[in-house]
């Protein structure tokens, strides 16, 4: 008994031992919003934030800059753990993955490359992908997915303003594919919880749904009406509400991937799609530019930088103060709305969205 006792009080200790532990506690992970003050203002860069990315395991967050660094910071701290240099141009994207038991940090850039680190040995760059013939404007690791997927764990995704996608083995350096068929520039690239699909959007106004292991076009989206500048698979725990939404008796099962999609643009909307390119909504509420879209992990809200309530069909009310946006994150892998006139470096150097330049990152 003596030894439980003691084991419970350490365990306490451990849970009091970090800010978020504190704020944790009794608290739903599924009915949890973000709310100000932030927690920590994270500040280094020189110039615009452009992406951030927090680390599947660890306290660890990284950040792109047009400043053509990486910064990695402890989120639990607040503190800066160290810069990563080696793109000559804006960090345009990161996004933590890789193969089972070795987790990778992956970047890309307007200097046409796409960076490996790794974060097991202070950061070393273990390989650079060049290919694309114009700025990569995002990164994404594919999901290992089911039994039997080829190369599980090994691929990465990329989109570019060379109008294509490629599919890269992290492995070997290697890309095994290329997928054409945008028009314009390819903004953004993302997976399937289960890896098997890919959803990509961007200058032409539509956003294609892709058979990941083939590489053939499954759907082509239409009905935004200016650039999509993000898209967003919807997880299984929103089926729920986005098949009620559609008008279904029931949810697709929570097994099956790529049943609904979320949409972000330019002219100020976030549009919701079922895999078959029915619009099943059209969120309206922002004032700019849409440039990120993230459901909660418990699947009743949409957010960037508003949040959209459990309907899905109202926004909800923004903090007090600055936009939400400004408190929570910078970049476009949180949220990335803008808030300024676009800089010579965002239209030349690949990404034409306007950050201010001195944006900090916030963690609620």
């Amino acid at each position: 008994m003596e030894l439980e006792s003691r084991n419970t009080a350490l365990q306490k200790e451990i849970d009091s031992a970090t800010p978020t532990s504190l704020s944790r506690r009794n608290q739903d992970p599924a009915a949890w919003l973000p709310r100000a003050p932030a927690r920590h203002t994270l500040e280094s860069h020189r110039l615009p934030i452009t992406c951030v990315a927090f680390h599947p395991v660890f306290s660890s967050l990284a950040s792109g800059s047009e400043d053509t660094t990486i910064k990695i910071w402890d989120w639990e701290l607040g503190e800066l753990e160290r810069t990563v240099k080696g793109h000559t141009k804006a960090v345009l994207d990161v996004d933590f993955g890789g193969p089972r038991g070795g987790t990778l940090l992956a970047s890309c850039s307007s200097d046409l490359t796409i960076k490996l680190w790794d974060p097991s040995d202070e950061y070393k760059n273990i390989r650079t992908l060049p290919g694309h013939d114009h700025s990569v404007s995002a990164v994404r690791f594919i999901p290992s997915g089911a039994a039997g997927a080829p190369l599980s764990g090994n691929l990465l995704a990329s989109a570019s303003r060379d109008k294509t996608i490629r599919v890269w083995d992290v492995t070997t350096g290697y890309c095994v594919k290329t997928l054409r068929g945008h028009a314009d520039w390819v903004r953004d690239v993302t997976p399937s919880f289960d890896g098997r699909w890919l959803l990509s959007a961007g200058n032409d106004n539509t956003a294609r749904l892709w058979d990941a292991a083939t590489g053939e076009p499954r759907n082509t989206i239409v009905g935004h009406e200016h650039v999509i500048e993000c898209c967003v698979f919807a997880p299984a725990t929103s089926y729920p509400h986005l098949a009620a939404l559609a008008g279904l008796k029931k949810p697709p099962a929570a097994t099956s991937s790529a049943e609904f999609l979320a949409t972000g643009s330019r002219d100020k909307t976030i549009k919701l799609w079922d895999a078959r390119g029915t619009l099943i909504k059209t969120l309206v509420g922002h004032d700019n530019w849409v440039r990120a879209v993230v459901f909660h992990p418990g699947g009743r809200a949409a957010s960037c930088p508003r949040l959209l309530e459990e309907s899905f069909g109202e926004a909800g009310a923004a903090s007090s103060g600055k936009g939400w946006h400004e408190q929570m994150c910078a970049g476009k892998s949180a949220c990335g709305l803008p808030h300024s006139t676009p800089s010579r470096a965002d239209v030349e150097g690949g990404r034409d969205d306007g950050h201010d330049t001195d944006t900090p990152i916030l963690l609620l």
